[in-house]
């Protein structure tokens, strides 16, 4: 069965063509619902161009113009909402005024994503794209972790160590949390925020 637009389903009413040399706006806007629909499915298989184009209020044939498949159109909305995502965590980390604290804030608000956005989270992370194609850009938030978490042992907040290896710890526990809270929500989950500060203590070996 073909996916129905996000919301109720109901096709949006048609909009007229953009004007020459806004091709780029229109990318931006089938993109955009992509996100939203994606993030209600919570599975690329279930998406289908047709049903973004209905979203849209566009012709099917609009969205071939930029998108080869299903998949281009997949890894390109997860692409600009992980790059969201990097920023949100980065702006996170500069409001604050310690490497500690701001690592926390770091960790904190991937979680709290995670949790407003599981279903994109599902596809970014557990669908079967990331079998079929690469997604180095994921790379970019885990290497930002590492810098923050060597900033911590730099300043003498946690001990000398490998930030590499101990960043990818402190990510595997982190996203385990989270997909298993995305996964089962019904278990007796303690507030992210104490199981993020036993990562941080645990793993990191830092003081809060």
């Amino acid at each position: 069965m073909e996916a129905t637009s996000a919301g109720n389903g109901t096709q949006r009413s048609g909009r007229g063509r953009n004007p020459r040399g806004q091709g780029e706006r229109l990318r931006d806007d089938i993109v955009s619902a992509a996100i939203r629909m994606l993030d209600e499915l919570a599975d690329d298989q279930a998406l289908s161009l047709r049903a973004v184009a209905r979203e849209v209020g566009i012709a099917a044939t609009s969205v071939y113009i930029h998108f080869a498949d299903r998949d281009a159109l997949v890894l390109a909305a997860l692409e600009r909402f992980h790059r969201d995502l990097v920023q949100a965590v980065d702006q996170a980390e500069a409001g604050s005024a310690d490497p500690v604290t701001a690592l926390r804030a770091r960790v904190l608000v991937l979680g709290t994503w995670v949790q407003r956005h599981p279903g994109l989270y599902k596809v970014l992370h557990e669908s079967t794209l990331n079998q079929r194609a690469a997604m180095s850009f994921k790379q970019e938030l885990g290497e930002r972790t590492t810098a923050a978490v060597r900033r911590c042992m730099d300043a003498g907040l946690a001990p000398a160590d490998d930030a590499a290896t101990v960043s990818l710890d402190l990510r595997a526990a982190v996203h385990g949390s989270v997909s298993m809270r995305v996964n089962q929500p019904d278990l007796p989950w303690p507030p992210l925020e104490d199981q993020i500060d036993r990562f941080l203590t645990k793993l990191v070996g830092v003081t809060l």
